[in-house]
């Protein structure tokens, strides 16, 4: 029985793999902003619910003061953004390099005495680093930035091991499903193979990141081949 952490586990994939976790009999501890909602996911799926906003960095030691031994973490808190330099929103744009520069290094400085050697660290990014769209100023701009945070936290951490997931087009996500069919099937047309990802994919390509002791300082797509498109 392996000790998980997911920050960002009260939706979409960070739930999927919280519930996969717990299902394969791991003792998990997920967060949400909200205290509420994190204790009720955390019941419904038989994890320990803990309230932590990683755009609020200050506050993480305190709320993370009561977890012990980590031999998984999973940073998959994130935050959907939508900011155009012609239109720039200064407040959105630091909210955003917060949550996911400082307070996922913030999370790993807390938790970095009660992790061990074989402690294994995922962080989230995701493919807008590869392939911007109007509005994507800040957030490609982040993606990027987690990949040089994944190298230096796997030399400062050595030997543990660090990587990070780059989902694509999440299809059955909460942020996806509902979009008209037309336009998933749009994108569905630009996979080589024809299908996009799902949280499933992405959740098993997290587990192999965690579990892989040969895998150190990676960046994983998890898109389908839609960057070749």
């Amino acid at each position: 029985m392996s000790s998980v952490v997911v920050v960002g586990g009260t939706s979409g994939i960070g739930r999927e793999f919280a519930s996969a976790r717990v299902e394969r009999g791991d003792e998990v501890a997920l967060t949400g902003r909200d205290a509420d909602r994190a204790g009720t996911v955390a019941k419904e799926i038989g994890a320990r619910g803990l309230a932590l906003d990683l755009s609020r960095p200050r506050d993480i030691a305190a709320a993370l003061a009561d977890v012990e031994r980590v031999d998984h973490l999973v940073l998959a808190g994130v935050s959907r953004d939508e900011n155009r330099v012609t239109a720039y929103d200064i407040d959105a744009a630091l909210h955003l390099v917060t949550l996911k520069l400082v307070g996922y290094t913030e999370v790993v400085h807390t938790l970095r005495p009660r992790l061990h050697d074989a402690s294994a660290i995922v962080l989230f990014g995701g493919q807008a680093k590869e392939r911007p769209y109007p509005g994507a100023t800040t957030v490609a701009t982040v993606n990027v930035g987690v990949t040089g945070l994944v190298r230096t936290l796997a030399v400062e951490l050595a030997p543990i091991r660090v990587n990070a997931v780059h989902p694509g087009v999440v299809g059955d996500s909460p942020y996806w499903r509902n979009r008209p069919a037309e336009v998933l099937e749009g994108l569905r047309a630009h996979t080589p193979a024809g299908q996009l990802a799902t949280m499933a994919d992405v959740v098993d390509a997290v587990d192999f990141l965690l579990r892989n002791r040969s895998v150190n300082a990676i960046d994983l797509s998890v898109d389908g081949g839609w960057l070749l498109g």
